[in-house]
C-alpha cells in the first residue's frame, strides 16, 4: 500500500517542497506543531527507524544532514529534530521521516 509520503515522492500529490536531492525530499508539514515544521523523508521506503538495515546508516545520516542544511538556510537559531518510531512512539505514517521543528520556544520533556 502506497503511503502519502510515497505519493509525494512520486509527485502524485502536491507538497510545499523546501529541499530535494537524489536521496531525500523535505516539505512543510500540513499539520504543523510550530511555525517551522518540516518533514524530511528518504526516497527509499523504510517503514520506521527500527526497520532500517545497516546499509541504511548513511541514508539516515543524510536525513540529519539535510535537516541541518535546511535549518542553516532558514537561519534558525535553535531547532529540534524528532524521529517517531512505531504507533506507540507517535508515528502515524509508516515511512521513516524526520521532523524539523522551530520558530517557537520548545519545552522539555516533549509529548
Amino acid at each position: 500500500m502506497s503511503t502519502v509520503f510515497k505519493k509525494i515522492i512520486d509527485k502524485e500529490i502536491p507538497a510545499d517542497i523546501v529541499y530535494e536531492d537524489d536521496l531525500s525530499i523535505a516539505f512543510r508539514d500540513i499539520n504543523p506543531v510550530a511555525p517551522v515544521h518540516i518533514l524530511i523523508i528518504p526516497k527509499k521506503e523504510i517503514p520506521m527507524l527500527s526497520e532500517m538495515n545497516q546499509e541504511d546508516t548513511n541514508l539516515v545520516g543524510h536525513l540529519l544532514w539535510v535537516a541541518t542544511k535546511i535549518a542553516k538556510n532558514m537561519d534558525l537559531k535553535g531547532f529540534r529534530v524528532v524521529i517517531n518510531n512505531g504507533k506507540e512512539g507517535g508515528q502515524h505514517i509508516f515511512h521513516l521521516h524526520v521532523h524539523l521543528v522551530s520558530g517557537r520556544p520548545l519545552s522539555w520533556p516533549p509529548g
